[in-house]
């Protein structure tokens, strides 16, 4: 996959979490200037200021990720919900907003959301997480086939069972009952490495990748299909 990013301006979100540190270290060294965003996309007006201060984004990464509930539906309040909601679904519109018009405008840009599989095949103990990222992915959908016209492409990745610190971090990994549920669910027998789904989010941020809209891409090592 061809993945030169030399001169492009690429802004990610939440940098210190989930897949932010892998994702600046493979964009970097495919060429790109990383614009590594450490606010919370929580605190709206800190977030809109610091994209604003960034200048020219050529491409946003949406990286949002927060400890997902393990909570039976039944048992999962209005809180929760709020919360999950307003960590992984608010703030992506608004971060959207603030780059659109300028990639418009240019007529080039990417947008490539850092979701979750877990939108895409039932889970237990997981309806408000899972519920939170299906809307994120509606969000690219539509989104995406919205902008498409004027040269910008919106995307997601759909992650599940790849290395991170958030969901998979060393001590769930030595644990050998995960090992084994490893080996029960995932076709690929292992976690896709970190930087494995980073080269995959690169090429999906270079010109390369013009011809794909408001795509959803499972990257999860074959849970999806079980």
């Amino acid at each position: 996959m061809a993945q030169d990013l030399s001169g492009k301006r690429i802004a990610v979100t939440q940098a210190q979490d989930f897949m932010g540190p892998v994702l600046c270290t493979v964009l970097a060294e495919h060429g790109a200037e990383v614009i590594a965003l450490t606010v919370p996309p929580t605190e709206a007006e800190a977030m809109d200021l610091a994209l604003a201060a960034a200048g020219r984004i050529d491409a946003l990464v949406a990286n949002l990720g927060v400890p997902a509930p393990s909570t039976l539906a039944v048992q999962a309040d209005d809180e929760e919900w709020r919360a999950t909601f307003a960590a992984m679904v608010d703030p992506l519109p608004r971060i959207c907003r603030a780059v659109l018009p300028a990639m418009i405008t240019r007529r080039a840009g990417k947008i490539l959301v850092m979701g979750s599989a877990s939108a895409l095949r039932g889970m237990r103990r997981a309806s408000t997480y899972s519920a939170a990222r299906g809307a994120q992915l509606a969000y690219v959908q539509a989104l995406g086939v919205e902008v498409a016209e004027h040269n910008v492409q919106v995307n997601a990745i759909a992650q599940n069972f790849v290395e991170n610190p958030t969901y998979f971090p060393p001590e769930v990994q030595a644990n050998p009952r995960f090992q084994e549920r490893l080996k029960r669910e995932v076709p690929l027998g292992r976690l896709v490495g970190a930087r494995e789904d980073a080269e995959f989010a690169a090429y999906l941020c270079s010109d390369a990748a013009n011809c794909f809209v408001g795509q959803v891409f499972p990257v999860c090592g074959g849970w999806v299909q079980r």
